[in-house]
């Protein structure tokens, strides 16, 4: 009997998840495994990159989970720098081009996994290809940044970040503790958009304590280079920010290039739509995971793209089951994530305000200050939590969290709370952990939960 073949395009989070949760589940007498990867790393932390550059993370290597030599000890024929450039999908099979050889090759598959994951938003503006000029989505990606760092010469270093979001903030960071002038260039109303912009004004007055520059509403035009084609400066209007050193933190966008060639259907945001087991909606022997698709998100109702490590995992291990004979669903999202930068901690889960009355939500908000501990323990830090309830319902809708230290995983009480469906009424009896190191006696979220039923109350809803 002829083993079923399972094609993978993509060796990193979703696309290795899915390859080894189909191998434990069928040995390579009953299914083969061919998988490519374009670069030279597998199974890596991209979100831990920032933390690398900054020193945090000691070596490049501590962020592989598995390297290509474990995978295929395993019986995967992981194929490294080797590029997929075509899928047909009537004759199922997959053009392969080995980036070292030049090698083109066919390999046919029983079923496809695509996690071609995302690619930084690079705008087409004069000077953005300049040296000097660098993007963090991968690996190798990194390693050219730092070296990029240790040619700068000594004396006053100045860096410029382009864009405020996880990525923009934590590479500030990064480039802080190299020793840098940092600059960052957003073009929103306040860093992290993620936020609404009451709670992303806290972040820019943290920022600015921490000796970054913020400059919002600023509109990139143009990276400005010397007569050795290095970047010298980034332009903004009419503004000038000498740069040398420029970091994207733009955001990313679905890497569809080649499902959008073969039509396979695509959401709002030109992510890769699939059924609730992973597979690509209308084609029964065709999965996608990770950074390629969009999820549903389960407050709102609609499908969002969201690029992290978490959901991708997770993909991967559901596509891997129902590959592998077992069952598996990724029901969706709510929207949590957390961030950093220096030592503030940042959080949030569920819906802006904005994202509420984009699906038609009425809504009250409710902001408390607290501290993440007793107030008479030593160490107390201060945090803000803003919080959204449904007017009428009460439903919880979303929270933000901007604080020091244990502020950023409180957000995960109200994640389990948006995936529960429960009520801010509800939320306030919810039995969390006390004791004056960890906590007052009235947890944070829970303070800003009572605060949201007296708001109901007062609009005549609860």
């Amino acid at each position: 009997m002829t083993a079923e073949r399972l094609v993978v395009i993509g060796g990193d989070a979703a696309g290795m998840s899915a390859a080894s949760q189909a191998r434990r589940l069928r040995g390579p007498d009953e299914l083969s495994i061919v998988a490519f990867e374009r670069g030279h790393f597998t199974s890596y932390s991209a979100c831990g990159i920032p933390y690398w550059v900054g020193g945090d993370v000691a070596e490049r290597d501590d962020l592989i989970a598995r390297t290509p030599k474990e995978h295929r000890a395993r019986d995967i024929d992981l194929r490294m720098r080797t590029e997929v450039t075509e899928i047909d999908v009537a004759g199922r099979r997959v053009r392969a081009l080995d980036r070292e050889t030049g090698e083109t090759y066919w390999t046919g598959f029983d079923k496809l996994v695509i996690a071609t994951g995302a690619r930084p938003v690079r705008p087409a503006l004069p000077g953005m290809d300049a040296p000097g000029v660098h993007g963090v989505q991968t690996l190798d990606d990194g390693q050219a940044l730092l070296e990029s760092l240790d040619r700068v010469a000594p004396g006053p270093r100045r860096a410029v970040v382009v864009g405020a979001g996880y990525i923009g903030v934590e590479m500030a960071e990064a480039m802080l503790k190299h020793g840098f002038e940092v600059t960052v260039l957003n073009r929103g109303e306040q860093p992290m958009a993620t936020l609404d912009p009451d709670m992303g004004r806290l972040v820019h007055d943290a920022m600015d304590g921490l000796g970054i520059t913020t400059v919002n509403r600023a509109e990139v035009t143009a990276i400005r280079t010397g007569p050795d084609g290095r970047v010298r400066a980034v332009a903004a209007g009419d503004t000038s920010y000498p740069a040398d050193v420029v970091v994207l933190g733009i955001g990313v966008e679905p890497e569809t290039t080649l499902a959008r060639a073969v039509g396979l259907p695509l959401g709002p945001h030109g992510g890769l739509l699939t059924d609730l087991s992973m597979r690509v909606v209308g084609h029964d022997n065709i999965y996608a995971g990770g950074d390629c698709v969009e999820v549903l998100d389960l407050v709102a109702g609609r499908t969002r793209h969201i690029a992290l490590g978490t959901h991708a995992n997770k993909h991967g291990q559901v596509i891997g089951a129902n590959v592998g004979g077992g069952y598996g669903t990724f029901p969706g999202v709510v929207g949590t994530a957390v961030s950093k930068v220096c030592d503030l901690e940042i959080a949030r889960t569920g819906l802006r305000e904005k994202d509420a009355r984009a699906v038609g939500l009425r809504f009250v908000t409710a902001t408390i200050e607290s501290t993440g501990r007793a107030g008479y323990y030593p160490g107390a830090q201060p945090m803000t939590v803003k919080m959204l309830a449904e007017y009428r319902t009460g439903r919880l809708l979303g929270v933000q969290i901007v604080g020091r230290e244990g502020a950023a995983k409180r957000v995960d009480i109200a994640a389990v709370a948006l995936t529960a469906g429960m009520t801010v009424d509800q939320m306030t009896a919810l039995d969390l952990g006390y004791a004056p190191p960890f906590s007052p006696v009235w947890d944070p979220v829970l303070v800003a939960a009572r605060k949201a039923v007296t708001a109901l109350r007062r609009a005549g809803t609860a």
